[in-house]
């Protein structure tokens, strides 16, 4: 019976030592410092407020406690220019318990410092900020007490811009230059002003603080490199980097694929001392990453446990996308080709300019990006460009791309300006980019890292370089290249297998080959004043930018005059019109393809369909050009504040005509018209991988109904191209082309076009009938065309989303579509174009 017993006891000590190496005992531990802090105007030490939760701003603080007004309201933002002038500082007491001050590293971890900061803990100076987008890890464990204080100063930019500019040896060049030297703070170029944006230069702590605690080893970062990818394997690397040199009697680094061991190694001390470890590992007929038009955006689960001397000590989490990915830049017959391929797949890339979301960053949540990225996929867009003038995204927003297949081209945060190029501000940028590099690279739906906003172009065309000596203009080029040319792609190459291009556009509109090679940014239309058919006319390879303005919502506009009024003539409203010509250049447009209203209520509408109108003949003139062109990008998706933008939805998240139009024209299979003397060419651009064979239908009605010819033919629209399929004779017999519309069937798509502007369409009389009830959680709604309703726009006091709008109807025909707003609502009223046409007959039915 003892044996027995000696046995048993033998037996459970072994399971024990074996429960031990996989169960958790004390894992690293994060301690949140993002409640209870409080804010002080330094110069007379009045607090302002307190019970503050992290992220936020002083802006927002100050608005939150009625000591400023809404500054996204009238002519606000002049009221509050003294808030960025003033030195501020935010304060939290915490507690950290005996147990915890006795483990043997203990981090304070500080993100998001905006910008010039002085951080001081327990009376001690432990770090002073200069650059809004880098992060300190701070070991304090010698500093801490069971009560700590911990204190964040922030200073006026101003006074360090100044003293940099006079220290640089020549005035350096940029846009919204006005008393302004923005390029020497690192921070969100945007918050300066732009030409749809105010100046806030916003002050404060837009990420979370947290201390780090742990004993023994932690993992600091993961570095998973793909090294093969086919159809039937996948061969990567896990580089594990520790937080710190200690040496060890046994570590084991165990990886879990989907929860599946795919791969473990043990290393042995104690003489040795590592900080960094590889782990490789194969997948089995793996699934790739696709953006979502083209396939699944499959996400796998990558986990590393780290076991040190037989305890857990750390665990690593993350979501891992296999995919290839190449820019293909290559030299051809046209000039200089620019495309992307995702596994080996040419990618015809659709989507937007993204700019933040808020100009007061913190005020950004998390469903807020939510919202805004479902919006760009529900319009079937497959890219977002992260622009340069901007911020890098807190990591929510490249999890969300992951998992809704949106790739995003990254810029580096420079814009419009040239750039300082001493050894500190070098260091600065070094030490930015490897930080976000590392931060990002784990990403799929990353595909590029971009390095400026227009610089290149600028100083070669904008004449910046007039009036400078040689010296000088040597002397700038050569700091620019140092960051560009130097720093940035070194970093790029170093951290991560992604590519890099030097500046959007490689050629601007002042350079004959932006049409023939790389990218470009095409402002012909807008601030040349060119036409919408220069579109139709000079595509570029991959259009990068591109874009039109128009009046934001009714709701927005209320918002902006801070009553019921829709006045865009008042000098609140005015001000938030940041573009010097903007009303002139929308007006000038306007007269020449739509009819111009009287009343506020119907100019704005005309402005959101005459933006649609331009960009979309864009978008099919580049799409139609595949493979020669290979994307669009047009500017800009979203807007950082209420204001008259080229954005497609408004600040509000309130759907242009734009958007409405662009989900239509960026579907992935595409009809498009192309007027061509006596005849019409019908086009089909399919990004599907599968080619479509069926009929298709070309019929010429009038706006009675009444058809004037009809065609009919079998047609193929092949894979990932585009192909012109007929061409059909324009005979209206006795008919005039002012009366008629082009209606293309096909599969389950259909395509409506007309033969001349919309202000020469002899539209009838509008008559339509609109019926609605509550189903589910929305209101469904059925519009029925008594005659031909010309882009139907239906809309409501109040808020909420229509699942279509800015649509075409034709006689004898009806609409389903549903409303997600609150259940009990006034109704629906209606606009359309018809009632402009003939504005004696038709006066716009909205008044001011």
């Amino acid at each position: 019976m003892r044996n027995i017993n000696r046995i048993n006891i033998f037996l459970l000590a072994l399971a024990a030592m074996s429960i031990s190496c996989t169960q958790r005992k004390e894992l690293p531990r994060q301690i949140s410092l993002n409640d209870q802090w409080s804010l002080f105007q330094v110069k007379d030490g009045h607090m302002v407020r307190d019970s503050i939760s992290l992220p936020t701003s002083v802006q927002s603080d100050l608005w939150e406690s009625d000591h400023i007004p809404d500054p996204f309201v009238g002519n606000n933002e002049e009221k509050i220019g003294w808030v960025s002038q003033e030195n501020w500082r935010y304060e939290k007491e915490f507690a950290v318990s005996k147990e915890e001050l006795h483990r043997d590293h203990i981090y304070l971890q500080l993100d998001g410092l905006n910008t010039y900061a002085r951080v001081m803990l327990n009376d001690s100076l432990i770090h002073q900020n200069d650059n809004a987008f880098t992060s300190e890890r701070i070991f304090v464990k010698n500093l801490l007490k069971e009560n700590n204080k911990l204190t964040v100063e922030l200073l006026p930019t101003t006074p360090f811009e100044k003293a940099e500019d006079l220290s640089h040896p020549y005035t350096l060049p940029l846009v919204n230059s006005d008393n302004n030297h923005r390029v020497f703070t690192r921070k969100g170029q945007f918050e300066y002003g732009w030409d749809w944006g105010p100046v806030l230069n916003t002050m404060g702590i837009s990420q979370p603080i947290y201390l780090q605690i742990y004993d023994g080893l932690k993992i600091e970062e993961v570095d998973l490199r793909q090294e093969l990818l086919t159809d039937s394997l996948a061969s990567l690397t896990s580089h594990v980097k520790l937080a710190d040199l200690s040496a060890f009697e046994e570590l084991e680094l165990q990886l879990y694929v989907n929860d599946s061991l795919l791969a473990s190694s043990t290393y042995l001390g104690p003489n040795q001392a590592a900080q960094q470890f590889s782990l490789p590992f194969t997948i089995k007929k793996p699934k790739r990453w696709w953006p979502h038009n083209l396939g699944d955006p499959y996400l796998y689960d990558i986990k590393i446990k780290m076991i040190q001397d037989g305890v857990l000590s750390d665990e690593y989490r993350v979501k891992k996308g296999l995919r290839t990915v190449e820019l293909v830049n290559e030299k051809d017959s046209i000039g200089e080709s620019f495309y992307f391929k995702i596994n080996d797949v040419p990618v015809y890339a659709k989507g937007a300019n993204y700019i933040p979301q808020n100009s007061m960053l913190d005020r950004v949540k998390d469903q807020d990006y939510l919202r805004l990225i479902q919006d760009a996929k529900k319009a079937n867009m497959n890219m977002l460009r992260a622009w340069g003038g901007g911020v890098y995204q807190k990591d929510l927003f490249y999890e969300i791309c992951d998992r809704e297949g949106i790739m995003v081209w990254q810029d580096f945060m420079f814009a419009c300006a040239m750039y300082p190029g001493d050894k500190r501000f070098r260091e600065s940028v070094k030490q930015e980019a490897t930080q976000q590099v590392k931060r990002l690279r784990k990403h799929p739906s990353l595909v590029l890292f971009n390095g400026n906003n227009e610089i290149n172009e600028a100083w070669h065309n904008w004449g910046w370089q007039a009036g400078r000596s040689d010296e000088e203009k040597e002397y700038i080029w050569n700091e620019y290249q140092s960051i560009f040319v130097g720093v940035l792609p070194a970093v790029v190459s170093a951290h991560s297998d992604l590519p890099y291009w030097e500046s959007s556009p490689k050629f601007g509109r002042g350079d004959k080959r932006y049409e023939t090679h790389a990218n470009a940014h095409d402002w012909w239309v807008w601030h040349s004043g060119y036409p919408f058919e220069h579109y139709e006319n000079h595509v570029p390879r991959f259009s990068s930018e591109f874009g039109f303005q128009s009046h934001p919502s009714f709701q927005t506009i209320r918002y902006i005059n801070a009553s019921d009024s829709l006045d865009i003539h008042s000098a609140d409203y005015a001000s938030h019109q940041k573009h010097p010509r903007g009303n002139a250049l929308i007006a000038d447009y306007m007269q020449r393809d739509f009819p111009v209203p009287d009343q506020d209520a119907g100019f704005v509408y005309m402005s959101q369909l005459l933006q649609a109108y331009g960009i979309s003949k864009a978008i099919h003139a580049q799409r139609r050009a595949r493979p020669r062109s290979m994307g669009t990008l047009y500017w800009q998706l979203n807007d950082c504040w209420p204001v008259v933008s080229w954005s497609s939805i408004d600040f509000l998240g309130h759907w242009k005509a734009l958007h409405y139009t662009a989900k239509r024209d960026f579907n992935n299979l595409l009809i498009s018209t192309e007027l061509q003397e006596d005849s019409l060419n019908i086009w089909l651009v399919n990004d599907d991988l599968l080619s479509f064979n069926s009929p298709m239908r070309v019929d010429i009605f009038d706006f009675n109904g009444k058809s004037i010819s009809s065609f009919r033919e079998n047609v193929k629209a092949p894979a990932n191209n585009s192909a012109m399929v007929m061409q059909i004779p324009l005979d209206l017999k006795s008919a005039s082309e002012k009366e008629v519309y082009i209606q293309v069937s096909f599969k389950d798509r259909q395509y409506w076009d007309y033969l001349v502007r919309p202000k020469e369409l002899k539209l009838p009389q509008p008559d339509y009938s609109i019926a609605y009830n509550w189903e589910g959680d929305r209101h469904k709604i059925t519009l029925f065309a008594h005659s031909f309703l010309k882009d139907v726009f239906l809309y409501s006091e109040e808020s909420g989303h229509f699942s279509d709008n800015f649509f075409d109807l034709p006689k004898g025909t009806s609409k389903t579509l549903y409303f997600d707003g609150p259940e009990f609502i006034k109704g629906f009223e209606v606009m359309t174009l018809n009632e402009f046409i003939l504005p004696e007959e038709n006066p716009a039915r909205l008044s001011n």
